[in-house]
């Protein structure tokens, strides 16, 4: 696994990317699906999962809940070991909000949990709200103390359960609810229950486990309760985000990219506006190719929960917005404070005005390289974009953000002809 130095990336701009590049497994499907493993005695075989810091996060967190993991070449082997613990440590959780879906699997086979609130990137407020909510309609005790929240039920018991919140559904609720409810007395059903395809991918995993699930996918989702699950075997999906951050690099370095190892039918909101662009993106079996010969056209986007323009994108199509001539405007929906990338982008040349959940680009052909800061997670790829078309030397730093959910980034863009390299801060 990566070292928890600090590190930073040195990007000299200016080149076209072309050549082949292949999708790791998908942070968002890996993350609950190895929380899903807690739910089950047998041994657990998950395929397909990317060496980051996220992940090695979730290994050591089920190690201090009894498991015993073992790592290699993106295959994680989950077995239980003697001792079970019902408490995920502080320490932990508050490195990264995926953390938080322990929750419903502690509870569902312990009939106990005390989970800290979780940590991650700094994007907006995120609350547990509705994890809270779905548990309680299952029958859960739920205790809030000293930044922990206990979670106790003699037996949970099926109910009609509503996900909604203010922005929309919730995928790590959607997770936690789901996961509790696959153990538990009777039917449930969850309404305005998260469609992405991480959530749908969960779900086959616990089919695989014995749970009995329908409508995945969709807003609706029905449960009906088992008494206990087996070991299973599982392969996850390909990241479409990162599929679509590299869509956006092709693009705004005027490269030619096939990517392999990807859903298109995972990035259908993002191809619609790259077209609209006036770019036509070809798909394959599992590989799409993408070349950009021509200065592309300004395109809004509202960011919206699945199948509508990801929140996890917003940031990299901002980035690319910003070199294309014109006015543009990118509204965010699900997380309305997810701009800390504006103010670094405007540092190399940018011309971004935020106005409350939108922010207001005024295209530049260029961008000049500077030290900029990652603030988060996506931030820190919408830098490294703006930094392959910057003229000059671009330095991104704190880049352990970047490392939580992007597998290698520096070798693949490398190997497209990125000059690029890693350094110590």
């Amino acid at each position: 696994m990566r070292s928890l130095n600090m590190d930073k990336l040195v990007i000299e701009g200016g080149v076209a990317l072309k050549g082949e590049v292949s999708i790791s497994g998908a942070k968002n499907s890996a993350l609950p699906i190895l929380a899903a493993t807690l739910m089950t005695d047998d041994a657990c075989i998950i395929k397909g999962i990317p060496e980051l810091r996220d992940t090695e996060t979730m290994f050591k967190i089920l190690r201090t809940l009894g498991k015993n993991v073992e790592f290699d070449r993106g295959i994680a082997t989950v077995t239980s070991g003697r001792r079970k613990s019902h408490i995920a440590d502080y320490e932990l959780v508050s490195k990264m909000r995926a953390s938080f879906c322990v929750l419903g699997p502690l509870l569902a086979k312990l009939k106990k949990a005390k989970v800290s609130y979780p940590g991650g990137c700094v994007i907006g407020i995120r609350p547990v709200d509705l994890h809270i909510k779905g548990l309680k309609a299952l029958g859960a005790d739920i205790d809030i103390d000293a930044g922990y929240i206990s979670a106790s039920a003699d037996s949970l018991k099926g109910n009609l359960i509503y996900l909604g919140g203010v922005f929309g559904s919730s995928v790590l609720a959607t997770d936690n609810v789901m996961m509790a409810a696959v153990l538990a007395r009777g039917k449930t059903t969850i309404e305005s229950a998260a469609c992405e395809p991480e959530v749908a991918d969960l779900a086959e995993f616990l089919i695989k486990m014995g749970a009995e699930i329908s409508g995945h996918g969709t807003p609706v989702i029905e449960i009906e309760g088992v008494k206990h699950l087996h070991g299973a075997e599982h392969r996850i999906i390909p990241d479409r985000i990162e599929a679509g951050t590299f869509i956006l690099a092709s693009l705004i370095t005027r490269g030619d990219i096939t990517i392999k190892n990807v859903l298109s039918q995972h990035l259908g909101a993002l191809i619609d506006k790259v077209q609209e662009a006036g770019v036509q993106v070809r798909r394959m079996d599992s590989s799409l190719r993408v070349s950009c010969r021509r200065q592309i056209k300004p395109v809004n986007i509202t960011t919206l929960p699945f199948p509508g323009f990801p929140t996890d994108m917003q940031a990299q199509f901002t980035s690319l917005m910003s070199v294309t001539p014109g006015i543009s405007v990118v509204t965010e929906k699900i997380y309305p404070d997810r701009f800390m990338h504006v103010a670094e982008l405007n540092r190399m040349g940018a011309n971004i005005q935020r106005e409350g959940p939108h922010a207001i680009i005024s295209g530049n052909k260029d961008l000049s390289g500077a030290v900029v800061m990652a603030s988060d997670l996506r931030a820190s790829a919408s830098l490294v974009l703006a930094g392959l078309i910057a003229k000059g030397k671009t330095t991104v730093t704190r880049i352990y953000h970047l490392e939580r959910g992007y597998e290698n980034m520096e070798k693949k863009l490398e190997e497209l002809g990125a000059r690029i390299k890693k350094d110590k801060e």
